[in-house]
């Protein structure tokens, strides 16, 4: 884990430092599993989570089974209890800024985080708990199973050590100059997004685009019944163009527009994953963000998309960046 993943921490939580407990229906507890822990009560079922030693909790490495049912996600759930109950209440109500604005919840970052503990146990789920509390032992937090902003921002560090492009900045490299035009393809009209008009793309990277899309519309009715769905609306983008761009709306190290993009390599794509209603394809609010996240097409972007070498960027659904089989984002040699 880089220390300065460690060092960046930017949640927060209420005054209080507690949320309170949801009814079952609004947490989105099972109707049977919400009876029987109500019925154990919460006080005992605290206690009898915190008699045993955290490393006793943890230690085992634990996978949940793909597609959990309810008995499979409700294993263990006198002991796992009380981190379910807490992690159920804030999935929705956790007030905290993991990336500098406020936000309300961690819907918007479920699917990474449930693909990450390998477990489709919902976050109410005793397994979803055990699940995160070994995947806290391993980073050296205290294995409880409770989420929260801290445990988060290992979770994101994570993600972001496997985009070579970000680690590269982090070392202070140079800004890497864009590909020669032998490197660059275009792409053909469906694949382009009606919003924006990209046009290029590094011919190895859309080759795994083009293999990408065809899988997903192959597993995913959905995603075969919408032909806008996967549509690019960025990516190759011209340095100079992309300068002009940024200098001009006044944004060059937002979070929007960096002045040394990713785009610039012709790695990196945004991909439609669908839209709340009238916002832009590319839209930061949490709402926007939040429904993008939720759709058939982001999930099967984070259980599938490293098939084909894609890794995403966690604050943005529709950003995805290409990594070469070396690990790398370099583009192959002059023929």
């Amino acid at each position: 884990m880089s220390r300065m993943y460690r060092l960046n921490c930017s949640g927060s939580v209420s005054p209080s430092g507690r949320t309170p407990l949801p009814s079952a229906a609004a947490s989105g507890l099972l109707p049977d599993m919400a009876f029987r822990l109500a019925s154990l009560g919460l006080a005992a079922l605290l206690g009898a989570f915190f008699a045993a030693p955290p490393d006793a909790r943890a230690q085992t490495p634990y996978r949940a089974p793909d597609h959990a049912g309810f008995d499979a996600c409700d294993a263990g759930a006198a002991e796992w209890a009380a981190p379910a109950w807490a992690n159920a209440a804030s999935f929705e109500r956790m007030e905290w800024a993991p990336y500098g604005a406020a936000e309300w919840g961690w819907a918007t970052y479920l699917p990474l985080i449930q693909n990450e503990l390998g477990t489709d146990c919902p976050p109410a789920s005793p397994v979803f708990a055990r699940a995160l509390a070994t995947f806290q032992a391993a980073y050296g937090l205290p294995p409880n199973g409770w989420f929260d902003p801290a445990t988060f921002q290992v979770f994101r560090g994570v993600w972001q050590e496997r985009r070579p492009f970000v680690m590269a900045r982090v070392r202070q490299e140079p800004c890497p100059d864009p590909p020669p035009l032998y490197q660059l393809g275009y792409l053909v009209a469906e694949e382009e997004h009606a919003d924006r008009l990209t046009r290029l793309l590094r011919r190895d990277v859309l080759d795994a685009y083009r293999r990408m899309v065809a899988a997903a519309r192959a597993e995913v009715p959905e995603i075969d019944a919408d032909r806008e769905l996967l549509q690019i609306f960025s990516g190759f983008r011209d340095p100079e163009a992309d300068a002009a761009r940024c200098a001009a709306s006044g944004n060059c190290d937002g979070l929007r527009r960096a002045v040394c993009s990713p785009h610039r390599t012709g790695t990196a794509v945004d991909l439609y994953v669908g839209q709340l209603m009238d916002l832009g394809v590319d839209n930061t609010s949490p709402a926007s963000r939040q429904h993008m996240s939720r759709g058939a097409t982001y999930r099967w972007l984070v259980r599938n998309g490293g098939r084909f070498g894609f890794v995403p960027y966690a604050y943005e659904p529709w950003h995805w960046e290409w990594v070469s089989p070396t690990g790398g984002y370099v583009g192959p040699p002059a023929p």
